[in-house]
């Protein structure tokens, strides 16, 4: 019996969608009776597949079709978004006529929020693996400057001599310069830091800096609660103290107790003007929720009758005179753990879990992308992120302005650091500010440019033993990769687009307040204090904090190197140096008060509020600013220089002479090439050339003519002749000559002494007189031919 198929009605409906195909097949199902499948059945069904086959076929061709001539003529009207298959390629239109490019890959710019690289050190570094965290806390008010009392004292250095040494670490350069890295530092146990105290009281405060951002080398009890300090230098270098960051334990409450820091190199200090250390305890935080505090009294700031050898860029050695630091203080809880530091911290660490909260957020993660810009030394990631609204179409986002930010080159300076993530927190924070600043420019952000000194605790230098703020125009690339990637990046991103504005975040040892360093347009007259505008405008913004005063706009020649003046000669106008004190300010309402973090991450606030004064399209702002400077820099003319400016508003004495320069620091010491470079110098013995007078040159040329062999001699001759067959009768006459010379004076058969003969030159002179009547020079050509002779 023949197996029995119900068969319905078949219906082929086609849909166009775009250029698509859909074939949608319904099956009626009717109540019908059972036919017997025949043969004519068969043949129908199966041209039926046929014919849906050549109707894929020919739709997919027309498709192709379709799209060349798409390419060719684009018509207005057509919808890409329904005609493209792929969520790589995104078109946008410049006028009628479409800009094919691809989607940006989204996974090399999410860094997950969780698996951030471990932190490398050098491999001779002993580091304790524990993690330290510090609570973010400001006080309820302003923290007062110490105020001298003409009465402190200044001990002077006793040293290990009369001192009981309770703290002492290996330095951590075994080596001369960096060699490698490795996550966690050495390998092994680590060393007891206290192994070389003979004797050591309960009493006795235990110090402890071998964690991230640490600085003690030394402690040495001089007295019953006074310790002597010493800092750790700049590894690979025997400069730059003056960071610290250490732990004490096993304090009693109540006692006072005299720190004294024996080898700061720095003349002059914030010390000096009232700045106190800072001080946090962790019992505190965790039973009031209080964080760093200033602290201290007896605060002095002197020199010592210490030296310390030190070595510059030639290796020659000096010495330099060496400065104390001395407070005393007390603890609040008795065998507590507290820290003492210069500045608050802020460690590589703690920046890589503020990105870590920036890139797990959905909201900010739709204009904030996150790169590794390059890796430094050691392999840490230097990151760099890209802050801009994603909305408008391709010339919209093309004409954006760009602004470049960094931070942190100098490790030491950890306020720079504060600034940062203000700045970052106001720029992708949700107030119409922030949008409107996405909206118009494009961030570039390097938050960390050396976290290879922040890891090891150093001042000023990377792993190189250099400034990298000395190095921006460098062509070694792997030494100081950090600044050189930087610089390659501004270039491209000039390439691209207008670059407004670039500023780098430092801090200041010195000087009170906030202020910036820029760079004079004295090439361009009608660009003629524009570059002071942005400075003013900032100090009208945050008046309590910044001073104009302060700023300097003169290029001096041992800066050429730093960021700002890179930055400046590849043609950025406004290019800046943001200074912040390690102090406080002298200004306004806030005059004789300390700094905290809310203060210094209102400065990132002020920056992007003034950036949006500056680049407002109206100019009356930028009118009045330039009008209040004119009139400062007359009544500054009139008072130093006693000159007047013209009646057409130039200028007849140069800016720059009434100011003076940015000098104060001493990392101009530390630029050049790096330490290991220099050490493949001092092997390679490069040996100076002699200079001969020409008396010693006539007397070694005639010892040589005296000295050859006869029969050398005679086949020279033979061979020079047959070569200057065609010269002319010059060269051979000295030949005649010197041959004569030769066998007059010459080659004794018999051993015994010689003779000298007579003075080569006056001979050869006689000869030639005899058969030229007019003297007769010879030319270097012949010359060389007498000493091939010889």
């Amino acid at each position: 019996m023949s197996r029995c198929i119900q068969i319905c009605d078949w219906y082929c409906i086609y849909t166009y969608g775009g250029s698509t195909c859909q074939v949608h097949w319904f099956e009626c199902v009717k109540n019908c009776n059972a036919a017997v499948l025949t043969y004519t059945t068969v043949a129908f069904m199966f041209f039926l597949y046929i014919g849906i086959f050549l109707s894929y076929m020919y739709n997919s061709i027309t498709f192709f079709c379709d799209a060349v001539m798409f390419s060719i003529y684009p018509p207005v009207t057509l919808h890409l978004g329904q005609a493209l298959r792929t969520r790589q390629l995104v078109i946008d239109f410049d006028g009628e006529r479409p800009i094919p490019r691809l989607r940006e890959p989204l996974d090399l710019f999410a860094i997950p929020s969780t698996p951030f690289q471990g932190v490398r050190w050098p491999i001779e570094y002993e580091v304790f693996k524990e993690a330290i965290h510090h609570i973010e806390w400001d006080p309820p008010d302003p923290e007062p400057f110490y105020q001298p009392t003409g009465h402190e004292r200044a001990p002077m250095p006793v040293g290990e001599e009369k001192g009981n040494v309770v703290y002492c670490i290996d330095p951590g350069t075994k080596t001369s310069y960096f060699t490698y890295s490795r996550v966690g530092g050495s390998r092994g146990p680590i060393k007891s830091s206290t192994s070389c105290a003979m004797h050591q009281d309960k009493s006795t405060l235990a110090f402890e800096s071998r964690f991230e951002s640490g600085n003690l080398q030394k402690a040495v009890q001089v007295g019953v609660h006074d310790y002597e300090l010493t800092l750790r230098t700049d590894m690979y270098t025997t400069k730059h103290t003056q960071w610290f960051y250490f732990r004490v334990r096993n304090m009693k409450a109540g006692v006072t107790y005299r720190f004294t820091i024996v080898n700061l190199m720095k003349a002059s200090s914030l010390y000096c003007l009232g700045m106190r250390p800072l001080l946090y305890s962790e019992r505190a935080a965790w039973e009031k929720g209080e964080g760093w505090r200033r602290t201290g009294s007896n605060i002095r700031y002197y020199r010592n009758q210490h030296h310390q050898a030190e070595q510059d860029n030639n290796t020659t050695t000096n010495t330099k005179s060496l400065h104390s630091l001395t407070w005393t203080g007390q603890f609040p809880y008795d065998f507590d753990t507290c820290y003492l530091a210069h500045c608050y911290p802020y460690t590589y660490s703690h920046l890589q879990r503020y990105l870590s909260r920036l890139t797990s957020n959905s909201a900010t993660g739709a204009y904030c992308k996150l790169r590794v810009l390059c890796r430094s030394l050691a392999g840490n990631a230097v990151h760099v992120l890209t802050v801009t609204s994603p909305g408008g179409g391709w010339m919209d986002r093309s004409a954006k302005r760009a602004v470049v930010v960094t931070a942190r080159v100098h490790p030491g300076e950890t306020n720079s650091s504060w600034m940062m993530q203000g700045f970052l927190d106001f720029l992708l924070g949700e107030s119409d500010d922030a949008r409107l600043l996405r909206e118009t420019f494009v961030f570039k952000v390097v938050p960390m440019l050396n976290p290879d000194g922040v890891v090891v605790g150093n001042y000023r230098c990377s792993l190189a033993g250099r400034d990298l703020n000395r190095n921006y125009n460098t062509l070694l690339r792997d030494s100081f990769p950090c600044v050189w990637h930087t610089r390659n990046m501004v270039k491209r991103l000039m390439a691209e687009r207008d670059v407004v504005l670039y500023c780098d975040f430092h801090g200041h040892s010195r000087k009170n307040n906030v202020f910036m360093y820029g760079c004079t347009n004295s090439d361009d007259a009608t660009q003629r204090l524009h570059e002071r505008v942005f400075p003013l405008m900032m100090s009208k913004n945050a008046n309590d904090k910044f001073s104009f005063r302060s700023c300097k706009f003169r290029v001096h020649q041992s800066k050429e190197g730093t960021g700002r003046v890179v930055m400046w000669r590849l043609g950025i106008r406004n290019s800046y140096t943001m200074e912040s004190t390690f102090g406080g300010s002298t200004l306004g309402n806030r005059k004789g008060t300390h700094f905290s973090t809310r203060d210094l991450k209102s400065l990132g606030y002020y920056l992007c509020d003034t950036l949006l004064d500056y680049c407002d399209p109206d100019p009356t702002k930028t009118s009045h600013c330039l009008a209040e400077l004119r009139a400062m820099l007359r009544q500054e003319l009139r008072e130093r220089l006693g000159q007047e400016v013209d009646s057409d508003g130039s200028l007849s004495v140069s800016i720059s002479d009434i100011e003076s320069s940015t000098s104060g620091s001493n990392s101009t010491e530390s630029d050049g090439l790096p330490v290991h470079l220099l050490n493949r110098i001092d092997e390679v013995q490069v040996k100076k050339k002699h200079l001969r007078s020409g008396k010693e040159r006539n007397r070694l040329r005639q010892e040589r003519v005296r000295n050859v062999d006869p029969k050398v001699l005679h086949r020279n001759i033979k061979n020079i002749v047959r070569r200057t067959h065609t010269h002319n009768t010059l060269f051979c006459i000295v030949i005649k000559v010197l041959l004569q010379f030769k066998f007059s004076h010459g080659i004794s058969q018999q051993p015994g002494p010689r003779t000298p003969p007579p003075p080569f030159q006056p001979l050869l002179s006689r000869s030639m007189h005899s058969e030229h009547p007019h003297p007769i020079k010879l030319d270097k050509r012949h010359e060389r031919a007498v000493i091939v002779l010889s």
